[in-house]
């Protein structure tokens, strides 16, 4: 019980920092999230942990939160400025992968204190390459997917009273799309296939928890938008 309480506040700190950070700067605060979400959500990856049941990482909120920012920046600034938000987080993600390899490449002080921060960072940011890639695919095919099917529910049902219906119908099929591209490329051909059925269930089913969970996120960011109570400058 304890690790779902930790996991539930998580995902309300995560979703009130978005908020905040749109109510506070705009839509730049929007993009400013989106290296942090992205960054932070590839560190905790290595997080294991037991949640309803299953085993999962802890990267999960925030990286599912980045389709929370991208249907926010879709409803109240269109296509265009939720498609830079994913370029942002895709850049993100590549610059700190690439930086943190050459990073822990160097020789570490040999002082006992210095190795074992060292030796620490070095665990975090050792990434797979093979794992890295699938990210880095599963991502931009994903969050690209998402801008465009919510456009699309959007132009069909563009109702204020449907906003629901265009950020829990885009998020849970991008997401569906994205753990699918992730699971084939990461894992194909390392585990079994009843192995990859279940990594790829317990966890779509944790995504699709925070994804339902951010409805009432983003009717407050369409009503600070229309009510013109953001500090956007732009």
């Amino acid at each position: 019980m304890r690790n779902i309480f930790l996991w539930f506040l998580m995902l309300m700190i995560n979703f009130s920092c978005i908020t905040f950070f749109y109510k506070k700067f705009g839509k730049t605060g929007l993009y400013a999230w989106v290296p942090i979400s992205t960054i932070l959500a590839n560190v905790q990856v290595v997080m294991l942990v037991r949640l309803f049941g299953m085993d999962a990482t802890l990267g999960n909120i925030l990286y599912a939160g980045g389709f929370l920012v991208t249907d926010i920046l879709s409803e109240n600034y269109g296509r265009e400025d939720a498609s830079t938000a994913v370029k942002i987080g895709f850049f993100s993600l590549f610059s700190m992968t690439a930086i943190m390899q050459v990073a822990i490449s160097f020789t570490p002080l040999d002082v006992p204190e210095g190795l074992e921060m060292f030796n620490g960072v070095k665990a975090i940011f050792s990434l797979m390459p093979r794992l890295a890639f699938a990210s880095v695919v599963a991502y931009l095919i994903s969050q690209f997917h998402d801008v465009w099917l919510y456009e699309v529910i959007r132009n069909k049902f563009p109702s204020v009273k449907y906003l629901w219906l265009r950020n829990n119908g885009s998020t849970l099929i991008s997401q569906l799309l994205d753990n699918f591209i992730f699971t084939i490329i990461a894992f194909y051909g390392v585990y079994p296939l009843e192995v990859l059925i279940q990594i790829f269930i317990s966890t779509y089913i944790i995504k699709s928890i925070v994804a339902i969970c951010d409805t009432p996120f983003i009717y407050l960011a369409e009503y600070l938008f229309r009510h013109k109570l953001i500090s956007d400058k732009n």
